[in-house]
């Protein structure tokens, strides 16, 4: 029989494998996509550049956020320790 911690865990793994890829794609896209111009066409907002604040400001906020959505709604808390009857799986 499976121990379904280890179930619960390669879920969660799983979880933070694809917050990782998302957090790349939102860099890398407006990192490269709008920084790839010419500066002298560059557009700021709040004295940043376009790319620099969508890429790291804006997608920093959207990544706690997502993080904090997956903590709190698709993260169960597991105990570390066997169960009762003295399963050591481990």
């Amino acid at each position: 029989m499976e121990d379904n911690r280890f179930k619960i865990a390669n879920r969660e793994a799983w979880i933070g494998v694809i917050l990782v890829i998302i957090n790349f794609l939102l860099w890398y896209g407006f990192a490269y996509g709008l920084g790839s111009g010419d500066p002298s066409k560059y557009r700021y907002i709040f004295g940043l550049p376009e790319w620099f604040f969508y890429s790291c400001v804006l997608g920093f906020i959207i990544m706690v956020i997502l993080i904090s959505f997956a903590v709190k709604y698709l993260f169960k808390d597991v105990p570390f320790e066997g169960e009762e009857e003295g399963e050591d799986r481990l």
